[in-house]
C-alpha cells in the first residue's frame, strides 16, 4: 500500500528529528500532550495528508513509549553493537520496524522487513540495508518462534 509506505516515511522522518534532538539536549522524549503537539505540528507544517496521519501517529507514538523494550531487543540481535553506537538512521529504523512487527498483526512480517529495508535505501548509507535486514530478520524469526539462520561466514 502506497499510503502505508508514506506514512512510515513521515514517522520515520520525525523519529528520526526526535532522537536527534534528544542526542543533541540529553532531554527525555517527548511525551503525552507534547508529543501530539509535535505530532500535529510536523503533520501541518509538511502538509502530510489525513489518511496518513493515523497509521504514522500510531509508529511514532508506540515506538517513542516503548524505547527501552524495543532499544534491548535490537541490542540483543545486533551482536558487538550498542544502539548508542549505530547510526541515527539505523537505529531508529530497527526501533519502528520492530514496534510495527509487534503491534500490527494484520501487517505480514515480510512487508514490514521490506519497507524498512526500502526506507533504509533512501535514507541510510551503502551497508545499512543489510544490516537493518540481518537484525530484523533474526527478531522476526524469534517473534515467530523459528530458529535463527546459521551465521554465514
Amino acid at each position: 500500500m502506497k499510503s502505508r509506505h508514506r506514512a512510515r516515511e513521515v514517522a520515520f522522518q520525525i523519529l528520526y528529528r526526535i532522537d536527534l534532538e534528544l542526542h543533541s539536549s540529553g532531554a527525555a522524549a517527548p511525551a503525552g500532550e507534547a508529543l501530539l503537539s509535535e505530532l500535529v505540528h510536523h503533520f501541518d507544517h509538511f502538509k502530510v495528508p489525513e489518511e496518513l496521519r493515523e497509521f504514522a501517529a500510531s509508529l511514532v507514538v508506540g515506538t517513542i513509549t516503548t524505547l527501552k523494550e524495543l532499544d534491548e531487543t535490537i541490542e540483543r540481535h545486533a551482536l558487538k553493537w550498542k544502539i548508542s553506537r549505530m547510526a541515527a538512521v539505523d537505529r531508529n529504523l530497527l526501533r519502528m520496524a520492530l514496534y510495527e512487527l509487534r503491534h500490527f498483526p494484520d501487517i505480514p512480517p515480510s512487508v514490514t522487513l521490506d519497507e524498512a529495508v526500502e526506507l533504509s535505501k533512501q535514507f541510510g548509507e551503502q551497508d545499512t540495508p543489510g544490516f537493518v535486514n540481518g537484525i530484523l530478520d533474526a527478531i522476526a524469526r524469534e517473534l515467530a518462534g523459528k530458529p535463527a539462520k546459521p551465521a554465514e561466514s
